[in-house]
């Protein structure tokens, strides 16, 4: 029996939320948290991504957003694609990877409008994906960051 079942079985027999009772709201997962647990690994993690990249933009904090991804990345802030290899390689080219669209598709975004598929998690019209790697031959540790950053404005069909 995993933790999740054990905590639901004492929940229903308690007849209250353990987190209810410390005074933490709790509310059910909706579909599209369901939607991204099965693609992506964990929507709270999905979650505190989302508002951790929204603040560090905000603030144009380079080496914040840079911990958010996983390398090496491509990136297509235009015309012409390049590959990021490591943080220290983004920070120095972040004015030109995080460009005003994108910063742009990154402020908008709210948690319950986001698109979900096999690809990962969708920010905007496609300007950034989160997505879950592995970290392992077998995928029993994966790490979920940002796999994807493009200017889909200049993308052609």
């Amino acid at each position: 029996m995993t933790i999740r079942t054990q905590l639901a079985t004492l929940i229903l027999l308690a007849g209250t939320s353990p987190l209810s009772t410390l005074g933490i709201a709790q509310t059910a997962p909706t579909d599209l948290d369901k939607s991204i647990d099965l693609s992506v690994g964990s929507h709270v993690r999905v979650q505190h991504l989302l508002t951790d990249l929204q603040q560090a933009v905000s603030q144009h904090n380079a080496a914040a957003v840079a911990a958010l991804v996983h390398y090496p990345i491509k990136v297509n802030p235009g015309k012409h694609p390049i590959t990021i290899k490591n943080p220290k390689a983004f920070i120095k080219e972040y004015d030109h990877i995080i460009t005003p669209d994108i910063a742009a598709a990154i402020y908008k975004q709210k948690y319950d409008a986001l698109f979900v598929n096999s690809q990962g998690v969708m920010i905007g019209d496609g300007e950034v994906w989160i997505t879950g790697f592995c970290l392992d031959k077998n995928c029993k540790n994966s790490d979920i960051k940002i796999g994807t950053i493009q200017d889909t404005k200049n993308v052609k069909p």
